[in-house]
C-alpha cells in the first residue's frame, strides 16, 4: 500500500513537471511569435518609409504613349504628392500642368498636396493623362520661363541666407562692436539681390507672347506675381537693417556721451 501511495505522489510530481515544461515551451513559443511579427512590421513600416523616401515607379499613358515616371518627393517632404507627378509628366509629355487631367481608377487627382499614396497610387501603378500638348513655339517659351523661375528661385535662397544673418545680429549672437560692419554688409547684399529680381522682371518682360500662348501668358503672370513679392520682402529687410543700424549708432552715441 506505502509503495502504491509513492508511485502516484512520484507520477503526479512527473505529470506536474511535464505540465511546467509545456507551459514553459509554450509561453517561449508565443514570444517568439510576437517578436516575429513585431520585426515583420517594423520590416513592413522600414519598406513603406524607404519607398516614401526614395519615390515610386509610375507609367502615365497619353493617347498611345505610355511613360514610366520616377516620382521622388520634395526636398523637406517625406512622399511625393500629385504635384511631383503633374511635374514631371509635363515634361515627359509637354502637356502643361494647369491643362492635365490626371485619372487613376476613374478618379481626376485634383489635390495637388495629397500624397500619391494616399490615394492607393503605388510602385508599379498605372496613370491615365488627358491633354494637350503646347505648340513648339510654346514649349520654346515655357523653357524660358522655366529658367528664369530657377533663378528667381536661386536668389530667393540669397534672401533667405540674408535674413537669417540679419535675424542673428538682432538676437545678439555678434559681438557688438562687429555690429556695425556686418549691417553696413547686409545693407549691401540686400541692394545686390534686389538688383537681381529688377534684372529677373527686365528679362520677363522682354517675352514676347501671342494671344494663344496661354500656358506661357499664365506662367509668365504667376512669375511676376512672386518677383514682385521678394522685392517686397527686400523692401522691408532693407528697412529693417536701416533701423537697426540708427538704433546701434544711438546706442554708441549714448555710450560716448
Amino acid at each position: 500500500m506505502k509503495k502504491k501511495i509513492q508511485f502516484r505522489v512520484a507520477r503526479s510530481e512527473e505529470m506536474a513537471q511535464r505540465e511546467e515544461v509545456a507551459r514553459t515551451e509554450e509561453m517561449a513559443q508565443s514570444e517568439e511569435m510576437a517578436r516575429s511579427e513585431e520585426m515583420t512590421r517594423s520590416e513592413e513600416v522600414a519598406q513603406s518609409e524607404e519607398m516614401a523616401a526614395t519615390g515610386l515607379n509610375v507609367t502615365v499613358s497619353h493617347n498611345n504613349e505610355k511613360h514610366n515616371l520616377y516620382v521622388t518627393p520634395q526636398p523637406g517632404t517625406s512622399e511625393p504628392v500629385v504635384q511631383d507627378l503633374a511635374q514631371l509628366v509635363e515634361e515627359a509629355t509637354g502637356v502643361p500642368v494647369a491643362f492635365q487631367k490626371l485619372i487613376f481608377k476613374g478618379k481626376s487627382l485634383k489635390e495637388m498636396e495629397q500624397p500619391l499614396s494616399a490615394l492607393g497610387i503605388q510602385n508599379g501603378c498605372r496613370v491615365m493623362l488627358i491633354g494637350k500638348k503646347n505648340s513648339l513655339e510654346e514649349q520654346v517659351e515655357l523653357k524660358k520661363l522655366k529658367d528664369l523661375e530657377k533663378a528667381v528661385e536661386k536668389i530667393a535662397n540669397q534672401l533667405e541666407e540674408l535674413n537669417k544673418d540679419f535675424a542673428g545680429i538682432q538676437q545678439g549672437f555678434l559681438a557688438k562692436d562687429l555690429q556695425a560692419e556686418a549691417l553696413c554688409r547686409l545693407d549691401r547684399r540686400v541692394k545686390a539681390t534686389i538688383e537681381q529680381f529688377m534684372k529677373i522682371l527686365e528679362e520677363i518682360d522682354t517675352l514676347i507672347l501671342p494671344e494663344n500662348f496661354k500656358d506661357s501668358r499664365l506662367k509668365r503672370k504667376g512669375l511676376v506675381t512672386k518677383v514682385q513679392a521678394f522685392l517686397a520682402e527686400c523692401d522691408t529687410v532693407e528697412q529693417n537693417i536701416g533701423q537697426e543700424t540708427e538704433r546701434l549708432q544711438s546706442t554708441n552715441f549714448a555710450l560716448a556721451d
